[in-house]
């Protein structure tokens, strides 16, 4: 893997830490470092900080995907605010860490990214190969996603956690179920990641009003099963 971190003694530190868990792990210390050796290397996964000598580490992370590279990035940020995480998964992010991190769950994330990038991400179903609610239709095949007609363009993790969600259609998914499906953790992960992810596929989806994923409080999320034109109820 890549770890992508102005060079300093403690980026040195996360990398020689990595290694000893078993990561053959490299440092970049810039953007353009990054982009030059993953086209080299080719790694399984990218550990991207936020700010970088040369410039955003977001801003490095969409020129990567406008190339082609689909290897996981995991981005590693000071900020815990909603708009920044946003902003990084919008660029082609798949999971999003903030200082101060534990080694232990960076690594396990990495782990799970790199696990779910290899498989495709969940099997297709044997039967159907098409999902279809609320006014959203999903090709497990082509992965192509629309609503009412109009193409929806999803990340990876995106697409792995709308798919969980319309493959129980009418049914709550839990937190800790959405982390152990999409995110592979075998622990009790940062629930917050599936929070982030939830509120930008519903801006995606333009969802304000939880008309295709409904909160539960208190039990987790549900893609409402039949045409959200008629769909009446309270959202918590």
């Amino acid at each position: 893997m890549l770890v992508s971190q102005e060079a300093t003694e403690a980026s040195e530190t996360l990398v020689m830490a990595l290694r000893f868990l078993g990561f053959d792990a490299h440092i970049a210390a810039t953007g353009a470092d990054l982009i030059r050796e993953v086209c080299r290397r080719r790694p399984d996964a990218v550990l991207l900080d936020t700010t970088l000598p040369d410039g955003c580490g977001v801003e490095v992370c969409r020129r990567l995907r406008a190339a082609g590279v689909d290897a996981p990035v995991m981005f590693l940020s000071s900020r815990s605010d909603i708009e920044g995480k946003c902003q990084a998964l919008a660029m082609g992010g798949d999971d999003y860490v903030t200082r101060p991190a534990d080694l232990t769950e960076v690594s396990a994330r990495i782990r799970a990214l790199v696990r779910r990038s290899r498989a495709g991400g969940l099997a297709p179903s044997p039967a159907a190969h098409k999902l279809r609610a609320a006014g959203v239709e999903l090709d497990e095949n082509t992965r192509d996603v629309s609503l009412h007609g109009r193409a929806v363009r999803l990340s990876a993790t995106e697409f792995a956690l709308l798919r969980l969600l319309m493959r129980n259609a009418g049914r709550v998914i839990s937190k800790g179920e959405i982390l152990d499906t999409v995110w592979n953790y075998g622990f009790q992960g940062e629930s917050g990641v599936v929070e982030t992810y939830v509120y930008y596929l519903r801006r995606k989806l333009g969802d304000s009003r939880q008309s295709v994923i409904r909160t539960v409080r208190g039990a987790g999320y549900m893609v409402c099963a039949g045409d959200p034109a008629h769909t009446h109820g309270t959202v918590a």
